[in-house]
């Protein structure tokens, strides 16, 4: 089926070349089997970059799909907070989205896509913050939302969202690639895609995705481009689309340089830094960490994201529990409040710095995709620190700094 709207694009196989015109249900290659690129066609593209109007994801919509029914809660225009500790380092705040996480930049996109198909719903395996986007924006659509999650694997804070929002929640035994696997195998493996009642929104698919892209058109519109951008990877789809729109405004020229992407993975689930230093294909069959919305072992997106760092002349690094832990206690201190998966961004430049790969003075952007409340276990797995007072003379020694043992 092909979508008038999607008329700018064409899809591209990265890997045999193969190219298809723009439908909402083709996703993987008819002849190899890789994931599609949505890649915009230029001359199509009428943009008057430094004449933008209103805000977030949908300023952008000459580079976007046209779609009929634009489902939409403000979503974008996020904070680019720069750093006291690293005055050369931004991070770019994506808690500030209306769900609290970057996902809701897709599905802006992908919603306002299922809803303009006139589907029942959507579907998604997710690790949380998938979950909570899909779910508060097919509320908004008035559409159906099915939630596929591994049991006991999702934090909280997501899982209490995504009921909110009044998603069907399903758990599957396993992981995060499990519960993919389902929705893969039953939705868009077994070809049927096209006559689903429900739609499928994993970053496997590539309309999603160009909603994600607009964090690029962001951080060029207000700091130009960076030396490096770091973003923690999980499934792999979010470092893919934000060097998509670095690239695409290469392609137009707005920029005349890209920057180098450094993919950043938890030591315990990091089957692309494996990958990058050659020891073994991209997968770890027990992906293991704190950060749960990365912890995933296969990322589907995987040769997307290897595209995106090789391409930038970037690298993929890991960075431990402890140090992730103690990068978002940093962060905390700066007044930015992320779960454990942003703050690997920021234990991913450290790490690079301390090993004398790149340099302080070096311009950097640290995507946090998620806020902090998304994970509240996290907060308080360190021990809290409070005292207990029962009189307003111990609350006054306090604040003179003296011992209230002594009050």
């Amino acid at each position: 089926m092909q979508l008038k709207p999607l008329g700018k694009y064409v899809l591209k196989c990265p890997r045999c070349g193969y190219e298809v015109e723009p439908s909402p249900y083709i996703m993987r290659c008819p002849r190899c089997g890789e994931l599609l690129d949505a890649s915009i066609i230029t001359e199509k593209i009428r943009i008057k970059w430094g004449e933008l109007r209103g805000r977030g994801v949908w300023r952008y919509r000459d580079l976007l799909p046209e779609l009929k029914n634009v489902i939409t809660m403000s979503e974008g225009s996020t904070p680019l907070i720069r750093l006291r500790a690293y005055p050369n380092a931004y991070v770019k705040f994506e808690g500030a989205n209306p769900t609290g996480s970057f996902k809701d930049r897709g599905m802006t996109v992908g919603v306002s896509l299922a809803s303009s198909l006139g589907v029942r719903g959507i579907i998604v395996a997710s690790t949380g913050n998938t979950a909570a986007s899909a779910a508060a924006y097919s509320a908004r659509a008035g559409i159906e939302c099915m939630v596929v999650l591994p049991k006991g694997g999702v934090a909280k804070g997501k899982l209490g969202q995504a009921l909110l929002h009044g998603a069907r929640i399903v758990e599957v035994p396993g992981t995060f690639d499990n519960a993919l696997e389902y929705v893969l195998s039953t939705v868009l493996e077994s070809g049927s895609a096209g006559n689903a009642s429900y739609y499928p929104l994993n970053s496997i698919n590539q309309w999603r995705l160009e909603g994600q892209k607009t964090i690029a058109y962001e951080i060029v519109e207000e700091v130009g481009v960076p030396d490096y951008v770091f973003v923690p990877v999980g499934n792999g789809g979010n470092i893919y689309a934000i060097w998509k729109g670095f690239g695409e405004l290469m392609e137009l020229n707005i920029i005349d340089k890209m920057p180098k992407m450094i993919g950043v993975q938890a030591s315990g689930a990091a089957p692309l830094v494996k990958y990058w230093r050659g020891l073994g294909e991209a997968r770890v069959d027990k992906p293991s960490t704190v950060a749960s919305a990365i912890r995933i072992g296969k990322p589907i997106n995987w040769y997307r994201a290897y595209r995106a760092v090789k391409y930038s002349n970037g690298f993929f690094i890991d960075a431990s529990d402890d140090e992730i832990l103690m990068t978002q206690r940093v962060l905390g201190r700066e007044g930015v409040g992320v779960e454990p998966a942003s703050a690997a961004s920021l234990a991913g430049y450290m790490k690079a710095l301390r090993e004398g790969v790149i340099d302080p003075s070096d311009n950097v952007v640290l995507i946090a995709t998620g806020h902090a409340l998304k994970d509240p276990d996290a907060l308080l797995r360190d021990s809290v620190h409070t005292v207990s007072i029962s009189s307003i003379d111990e609350l006054k020694a306090l604040i003179m700094g003296r011992s209230i043992i002594d009050v």
